[in-house]
C-alpha cells in the first residue's frame, strides 16, 4: 500500500507554459474527444499551477480538490456517449424490473382469483352445511321428503310405549314372583283370604328364606315370560308360515304354564277347604273354578299385552333408528365439510401469505426502479476514473512542493504528508477508495 502511494505521488517534472485557469475544461473542438493522456496531463498542469499560487498549502489543496471533483463532473456530463454507456446497465436493470413487475402483477392477480374462488367454494360448503343442520332438525317431521320409510313422530309413540312397557313389566315381575311361589312353595293358611294366599306381599322375601334354590327360581322365572315374549317378536320380524307356526307354539307353552301354576294354586285352595264328601281336584273342577281362570288371564292376557307393547316400541324403535341413523350420516357429512373449511381456510392462508410477499417484492422493485431511474435522469460520476485525474492533480501539486518551494527537506515532507491525508479524505468522501470496481457516484443534476 506505501509503495503503491508513493507512486502515486511521485514528482514529475513540468513543462509549465502559459497559465491557464485551474477549472478550465482543454476544449479544441466541442465534437472532439479529449484522449485520456491529454485530460490527465491538464490536472496535472492545473495541480501544479495551483499549489505555486498557494504555496503548496494542505488547507487550500482541499478546497481546490472539491474544485477539481466539481470539474471532473462537469466533464462527464458532457460526455454525453459515455454516461449513456455507464447508464447502459441501469437501464437494462429498470427494463428487467418492469418485466419483473409485470411478471408478479399477473402472479398477483392469479392468486386474488384463487381467493375469490377458494371463498366461493367455503360459502357453497357453509351453505350445504346449514343445509344439513335444517335437515337434520326437519326429518324427524318429514321423513319421507328424505326418502326415508319411516312414521312421523316415531320418536314420540317410541317413549309412550316405553312408559306403558315399564310398569307393565314390573307387574309380570310382581304377578309371576308371587305365583309361583304361591304355586309351587307357599302352605295356604285356612285363616288367609284366597287373594292374599295367591298374590303374596312377601313371596320375594319368603321364597328366599326358603333356600336359594326356592329364592331363584322365582326371582328368574318373570325372565322366562319376558324371554317367550321376545322369541315372539323375533319371529314375527320375519312372516313366513314357519315362523307363524313357533309363535302359536310359544302362546300355547306360555298359555299352559299359566295354566299350571293357576291349577297348582287352586288345587292348595280345594284341598284346604274340601270335605269328605270331596271328590279329589282335577282338571273337570279347575275348570269349573273362576279363581282358576282368573289367575291364568291375570296373567297370559296381561303377558299378550306386554309382548304386544314390547313388539310396537321395537317396530318403533326401528323407525326412530332410521330417521337416527340418517341424522348420524348427516352429522358426519357436516364434519367432513367443516374439515373441507378447514382446507380451504389453510389454502386462503398458503396464498395470502404468498400475496403478500409478491406485494413486498413489487414494493422493493419498484423502489428499485425509482433509484434507476434517479441515477438515468442524474449524471454518473466513474469515482475509480476520478481517482486516477485526482492523483495526477496532486502528483502536479507536490510536483510543484519539491521543486520549487523553498523550504527544508523536513518541512517539505510534512508538507507532501499533509497534502497525501487531504487527498485520501477527498476520495473517501466521493467514495473513490471504495472496494468496488463498479462504485458511482449519482449526481441529479
Amino acid at each position: 500500500m506505501t509503495s503503491n502511494i508513493k507512486n502515486i505521488f511521485r514528482l514529475k517534472p513540468v513543462a509549465v507554459e502559459k497559465e491557464e485557469s485551474p477549472l478550465k475544461i482543454v476544449e479544441t473542438n466541442n465534437n472532439e474527444e479529449v484522449t485520456e493522456e491529454s485530460r490527465k496531463r491538464t490536472y496535472h498542469e492545473s495541480g501544479y499551477r495551483d499549489s505555486s499560487r498557494n504555496n503548496g498549502n494542505h488547507t487550500a489543496l482541499s478546497i481546490c480538490l472539491d474544485a477539481i471533483y466539481s470539474k471532473f463532473q462537469n466533464e462527464e456530463k458532457e460526455l454525453a456517449d459515455k454516461q449513456n454507456k455507464l447508464k447502459e446497465p441501469y437501464i437494462n436493470e429498470q427494463k428487467n424490473k418492469e418485466t419483473e413487475i409485470k411478471g408478479l402483477t399477473i402472479s398477483l392477480d392469479n392468486k386474488e382469483e384463487q381467493i375469490k374462488e377458494i371463498q366461493q367454494n367455503v360459502d357453497t360448503v357453509k351453505d350445504k352445511i346449514e343445509t344439513l343442520k335444517f335437515e337434520i332438525n326437519d326429518i324427524p317431521k318429514n321423513p319421507e321428503q328424505y326418502q326415508i320409510n319411516a312414521s312421523k313422530g316415531a320418536s314420540t309413540k317410541f317413549w309412550i310405549g316405553l312408559l306403558l312397557l315399564i310398569p307393565i313389566s314390573l307387574y309380570l315381575f310382581t304377578f309371576y314372583i308371587s305365583t309361583s311361589f304361591s304355586a309351587f312353595f307357599k302352605t295356604f293358611d285356612p285363616n288367609v283370604s284366597i287373594m292374599q294366599s295367591v298374590l303374596d306381599a312377601q313371596a320375594f322375601n319368603k321364597a328366599w328364606d326358603e333356600g336359594p334354590l326356592e329364592g331363584a327360581f322365582v326371582t328368574l322365572i318373570p325372565f322366562v315370560f319376558l324371554g317367550l315374549g321376545y322369541l315372539i317378536h323375533m319371529f314375527g320380524e320375519n312372516k313366513n308360515w314357519l315362523n307363524y307356526v313357533k309363535m302359536f307354539l310359544l302362546f300355547v307353552v306360555t298359555f299352559v304354564f299359566d295354566a299350571i301354576l293357576a291349577y297348582e294354586i287352586e288345587s292348595k285352595i280345594y284341598e284346604l277347604n274340601k270335605t269328605f264328601d270331596s271328590p279329589p281336584f282335577d282338571l273337570s273342577i279347575a275348570f269349573t273354578k273362576n279363581q282358576f281362570w282368573g289367575i291364568i288371564f291375570a296373567g297370559f292376557v296381561v303377558y299378550i299385552i306386554w309382548g304386544l307393547v314390547f313388539d310396537f316400541i321395537m317396530k318403533e324403535h326401528k323407525e326412530k333408528d332410521k330417521i337416527k341413523h340418517e341424522q348420524i350420516k348427516k352429522q358426519k357429512d357436516i364434519l367432513v365439510h367443516q374439515d373441507r373449511i378447514t382446507g380451504f381456510e389453510k389454502q386462503m392462508e398458503e396464498i395470502k401469505n404468498g400475496i403478500a410477499s409478491i406485494k413486498e417484492l413489487i414494493i422493493k422493485a419498484r423502489g428499485r426502479i425509482e433509484e434507476l431511474q434517479n441515477i438515468i435522469d442524474g449524471v454518473i460520476i466513474p469515482t475509480k476514473e476520478y481517482k486516477s485525474y485526482a492523483s495526477e492533480y496532486v502528483q502536479g501539486w507536490i510536483t510543484f512542493i519539491g521543486e520549487k518551494l523553498a523550504v527544508s527537506h523536513p518541512v517539505k515532507q510534512e508538507m507532501i504528508e499533509e497534502c497525501k491525508n487531504q487527498y485520501n479524505y477527498n476520495l473517501n468522501k466521493v467514495g473513490a477508495n471504495s472496494d468496488s470496481q463498479n462504485s458511482v457516484y449519482v449526481s441529479v443534476l
